[in-house]
């Protein structure tokens, strides 16, 4: 029996913040617990193709992940077969998928960091590591029981 390919897609506003320090830090911390056959994206309800926020690399790149730039991505039709993690109980209302979860069902509410500081930037890093980190652990879970 193989292993299950997952794909997870982080959905916020803009994905110019949350949705992609998500991505970034998801695909990271996949890595290092050497899970297999789990593909992140990101993408934002409103996204227009805007850069990451100065704020999102320097985020990044001090908690030692990947801080390139890159533009945002438009959340367009909703796959089947894609887990969507939202980012508030908001953007999940938004999706309507059955097959999506929000930050606050993981492990609590990661607030918007926009036009703040670097400071703000690294407390939402940090909320949302924690919640990738449950995230995986459920994943790890899931798998150990099939």
């Amino acid at each position: 029996l193989g292993e299950l390919m997952i794909d997870i897609c982080f959905v916020c506003t803009g994905n110019t913040c949350r949705s992609v320090m998500a991505e970034r830090i998801a695909k990271k911390l996949c890595k290092d617990r050497k899970i297999k056959d789990v593909k992140f994206s990101s993408a934002g309800i409103y996204a227009k193709g805007e850069n990451i926020t100065d704020g999102a690399v320097f985020a990044l790149k001090k908690l030692g992940y990947d801080g390139r730039k890159r533009k945002s991505v438009k959340l367009s039709k909703i796959k089947p077969n894609t887990i969507y993690v939202a980012v508030t109980d908001a953007h999940k209302d938004f999706i309507h998928s059955k097959k999506c979860l929000s930050f606050e069902d993981l492990a609590g509410v990661v607030n918007d960091p926009y036009g703040q500081s670097n400071e703000v930037y690294l407390q939402t890093a940090k909320q949302i590591e924690n919640n990738i980190n449950v995230l995986l652990e459920k994943i790890e879970n899931l798998r150990g029981a099939l």
